[in-house]
């Protein structure tokens, strides 16, 4: 069946193609480009079309229905933060006295820095693409219909796009003075198109075409809020058998109106170089750390997540420029998310966006805080939201030294050190109340009352200590060194003899009293009974007489809701194997298809099986969940204790989700729910692909890479290439052939130390004359070598 529709798809596209295509038609300039086309079953669901400036949601069937949760219905549309320009458009055609909307796409095709609607109007010999791209550094978009006649003589038609502005202020806009106001349309018959002004704010919008119109009329606004409409008209003549381009350029800003009329101008007369210089751009994006595995989805979804990477990356000069949480409803900067996320954006060479997001997370925690800690939420206009949950403190710390490892430069250890040592100081000082090394406070689940003593924010805790030990030894601050290193230890065992419960073969959620426990019973079997979930309600009653029947005084570890973070001590590596090999078993049964429930207790019918579903309610909730951040954290955590082919299986559930509802796309909850792209999938895929199953891992300061690669058993070939690693680029491939493995390295400067450390029994050194052997599989090359290559005896 998928094949028929497949090539259904493909004669539409022969056929709307028999005749030459416009030369200045999008299509030509991306006709080589990686696309996909969606589902018709999810037509009615979101697109993007990405810039780091501006934006557009809209349904893949090519409409604008209020979407989004976070200003509710006006997270889709067009915008430019920190404002919204437009709700969105109507386009309709008149030919012969007959009116036709475009409103019903029949197909959407998505393409790394383009989409396309493709409307088959055959009652009318018509068929209809409409085409559009958001320019790097421009505020504004560009959309172009390609209208083709099927007939076999000439027609006229008028067609007619209707604007609809909505300048408006983000969220938290009247934290900073934003206050919305009506909307005023004009024609201005100099550029030939609507111009549109918030009265009492300088916000405006302008969009028109490079084609005369024949007629302009202010249209009624029947959207949401205080805007306005105009349509502009254009004639067209079609000869038989051919297409027609028209143009439409929209242009924005929160400046001046002065500001908004040089970027449409600029749009207009540049747009043919704006398309080159980006599609060269996303070509880059994809070389690389370029992925080739046995897997062509995998394969496929690694490459599209770098794409997505860029769609996610926000500008606003006035405030800063880094990756956002996700869309549509996370546009704007978050501290966890993003140290997450910059982790697997360094290992696929995006640095800049790494250097800018830490610069800003840096900077307005300072402004805001002044103590070292993070915050946790900020919005396009720079007011932030929530000053912080305790976890992304720590967070910041090993992102920093995650990141210097694969810099290498020490100006950037020096610049973020201090505000690593405060904010450590700040979370033992402030947020340990007993003193007994584990802050209390919020972490990942933000679950009302769960904020006592959470085994994620202990297991972050430990692992900044033990970054931060690393990072003072490199800057010569010994006493820090000193201290951090102990404290790391010392949390390590804590961990793992104070949060260990032996009956769940699981770390504890938390550790709490006896009394907000018994009221956080009561909350998740309220929870399990709406879910319908008799095996939690029965487990939670267990646990509640368990503690009724033997009191404590002190607080205690509890494992209740079975949360994704009781595997963050696996993710960090602070279990020891025993430990770690039984909460691994553990976690498959909170499973399903596409992943890991966010909330244990929440667990289907389909846990651990290949078959199921995720059903999100109406009101925008995580309940139920499975989520790409969960399964990841697993991934990392299976390959931490040698269990690659287990890692897989986690990889290949979220590959089930890709292409699920938005093609080139993963959603944030599994497989179709929450944001249609989220920042920190990358880190889920990057992070055990990159570093674990291929096992690059750099010390850029020391000139050293240290390859462990450890590849699952389905993978019998594979290659890694251009991995970006300071001034040097690595490639690994790797082959089986009879049982027997190979591997060839190669990378651009010959001055560097590799360290490689091969599975299996004995390798032959096949090129290489700088090799030595250190030990048992392990092999050294001190510089001299820029191809290196080894096959299992």
């Amino acid at each position: 069946m998928r094949t028929f529709i497949f090539l259904l798809s493909l004669v539409s596209l022969l056929n709307f193609s028999c005749d030459s295509t416009p030369p200045d038609s999008i299509a030509n300039y991306l006709s080589d480009s990686p696309n996909i086309t969606g589902k018709s079953n999810y037509l009615n669901s979101p697109y993007v079309t990405a810039g780091n400036r501006v934006y557009m949601v809209g349904h893949q069937n090519g409409g604008f229905p209020d979407l989004g949760w976070h200003i509710k219905g006006e997270m889709g549309g067009i915008w430019n933060h920190p404002i919204k320009l437009m709700d969105g458009f109507d386009v309709s055609i008149n030919m012969a006295n007959r009116n036709i909307s475009l409103d019903k796409a029949n197909r959407f095709v998505n393409y790394p820095m383009a989409n396309m609607h493709s409307y088959d109007l055959d009652e009318f010999g018509l068929q209809i693409e409409r085409w559009q791209f958001v320019p790097d550094d421009v505020q504004g978009l560009m959309i172009q219909f390609v209208i083709r006649n099927n007939n076999e003589e000439s027609k006229i038609l008028d067609f007619e796009f209707n604007g609809h502005s909505d300048l408006r202020p983000t969220w938290l806009g009247e934290r900073t003075d934003m206050v919305d106001s009506e909307d005023n349309a004009t024609y201005n018959a100099d550029e030939d198109a609507w111009q549109i002004k918030d009265q009492n704010n300088p916000w405006s919008v302008m969009f028109g075409s490079d084609m005369k119109s024949v007629s302009q009329s202010p249209k009624r606004n029947e959207q949401t809020g205080v805007g306005a409409s105009g349509a502009i008209s254009y004639s067209l003549e079609i000869a038989p058998q051919k297409s027609k381009l028209l143009n439409v350029f929209i242009a924005g800003s929160y400046i001046s109106q002065d500001d908004m009329k040089s970027t449409f101008d600029s749009l207009k007369s540049n747009w043919t170089t704006l398309i080159k210089d980006k599609k060269e751009r996303y070509a880059q994006l994809a070389k690389q750390s370029k992925l080739t595995i046995p897997d062509s989805s995998m394969q496929q979804a690694f490459e599209w997540l770098k794409y997505n990477c860029d769609w996610l990356i926000r500008e606003v000069p006035e405030v800063g420029t880094g990756i956002t949480a996700g869309i549509p409803d996370y546009p704007w900067w978050f501290g966890v998310d993003s140290e997450y996320a910059l982790k697997g954006y360094m290992a696929i060479g995006q640095e800049r966006a790494v250097y800018e997001t830490i610069k800003l997370l840096d900077s307005v925690s300072a402004a805001v805080n002044g103590n070292g800690r993070i915050i946790h939420e900020m919005s396009s206009n720079g007011a932030v939201f929530n000053e912080g949950n305790i976890n992304e403190t720590p967070q910041f710390a090993s992102l920093i030294w995650e990141i210097f490892k694969w810099n290498g430069d020490k100006s950037f250890l020096v610049k973020y050190y201090p505000t690593i040592k405060s904010g450590l100081q700040w979370l033992m000082e402030t947020n340990d109340d007993n003193q007994n090394l584990f802050p209390d406070g919020f972490g990942m689940m933000e679950i009302h009352g769960l904020d006592s003593e959470m085994i994620d924010v202990a297991s972050y805790t430990q692992r900044a200590f033990d970054d931060a030990a690393k990072m003072a030894l490199i800057l010569g601050e010994t006493s820090d060194a000193k201290k951090f290193n102990a404290l790391a230890l010392e949390l390590k065992n804590k961990i793992n003899s104070e949060f260990w419960s032996e009956d769940f073969n699981s770390y504890a959620d938390f550790i709490g009293t006896d009394e907000q426990t018994l009221h956080l019973i009561d909350d998740a079997i309220v929870r399990a009974d709406t879910l319908n979930k008799p095996w939690a309600i029965e487990e939670l009653n267990q646990t509640r007489q368990t503690i009724q029947n033997n009191p404590s005084d002190k607080p205690r570890p509890f494992v209740l809701h079975h949360n994704w973070v009781v595997n963050t001590p696996l993710e960090m590596q602070i279990a020891d194997q025993e430990k770690a090999i039984r909460a691994l078993n553990t976690a498959e049964k909170f499973v399903n298809p596409f992943g890991v429930f966010v909330t244990g207790i929440d667990r289907d019918e389909s846990a651990g099986s290949d078959d199921g579903s995720f059903q999100g309610s109406k009101v925008f909730s995580y309940t139920g969940a499975v989520m790409t951040l969960p399964t990841g954290v697993q991934v990392v955590a299976e390959n931490n204790y040698g269990r690659p082919d287990k890692a897989l299986n986690y990889l290949e559930r979220m590959t089930r989700t890709f292409n699920y509802a938005l093609p080139g796309s993963i959603y944030e909850v599994s497989p179709d729910y929450g944001m249609m792209c989220q920042a920190w999938n990358i880190y889920s895929y990057a992070v055990p692909i990159v570093q674990q199953f291929f096992g690059i891992n750099p010390m850029t300061s020391e000139k050293q890479v240290t390859i462990r690669p450890r590849m699952p058993e389905k993978w019998d070939h594979g290659s890694l290439e251009n991995v970006k690693i300071g001034d040097n680029m690595i490639s690994v491939f790797y082959k089986k052939e009879d049982g027997k493995r190979s591997f060839r390295i190669e990378q651009k400067m010959d001055d560097w130390t590799i360290q490689f450390d091969l599975p299996g029994t004995e390798y032959d050194i096949l090129q290489g004359a700088a090799v030595k052997k250190s030990s048992g599989n392990s092999f050294m090359c001190e510089g001299s070598g820029k191809i290196l290559e080894f096959r299992e005896k």
